[in-house]
């Protein structure tokens, strides 16, 4: 083999763990952005509920309004439940006043409500004002 051809080999190599590199460090800046996001509630709408609900096996879902009193008290729960429960269980929240097919897909006659999702499919219901301790409690029968 002459040097030249080896060179060029050598060459191209060292491109390739360049790129490589560069290809592992997208990577887990995108992983760390996603992390970030799921400690947060996902916004949920009409258009990709679905995918939402399938994104993760455990999924809770709060459908909720802007003028509704409870939803607003309930809403500093969420956010916690979504930071706790990050990489476990996506948080999401659904405005209902602007997403009523969703709403009324599932049938949600009185907010707020929290909709446990497990892939993909309603497992359990949780409607009213109610404390962190018993989301918590409904959401821990359906983790592991």
């Amino acid at each position: 083999m002459s040097g030249e051809h080896e060179q060029f080999i050598s060459e191209e190599n060292e491109e390739l763990r360049r790129i490589r590199e560069k290809k592992l460090r997208e990577l887990m800046r995108l992983k760390e952005r996603k992390q970030e996001m799921s400690a947060k509630p996902v916004h949920v709408t009409d258009s990709n509920f679905n995918e939402i609900v399938n994104e993760r096996s455990l999924a809770l879902i709060d459908f909720w309004a802007s003028w509704c009193g409870p939803c607003v008290v309930i809403a500093p729960i969420i956010e916690e439940l979504a930071k706790e429960y990050a990489g476990k269980v996506l948080v999401g929240r659904l405005n209902v006043d602007e997403n009523r097919k969703t709403a009324e897909r599932f049938q949600v006659l009185s907010i707020p409500t929290l909709l446990i999702m497990k892939n993909g499919k309603e497992v359990d219901r949780i409607v009213g004002l109610v404390p962190k301790s018993y989301v918590e409690a409904r959401l821990k029968k359906y983790l592991g």
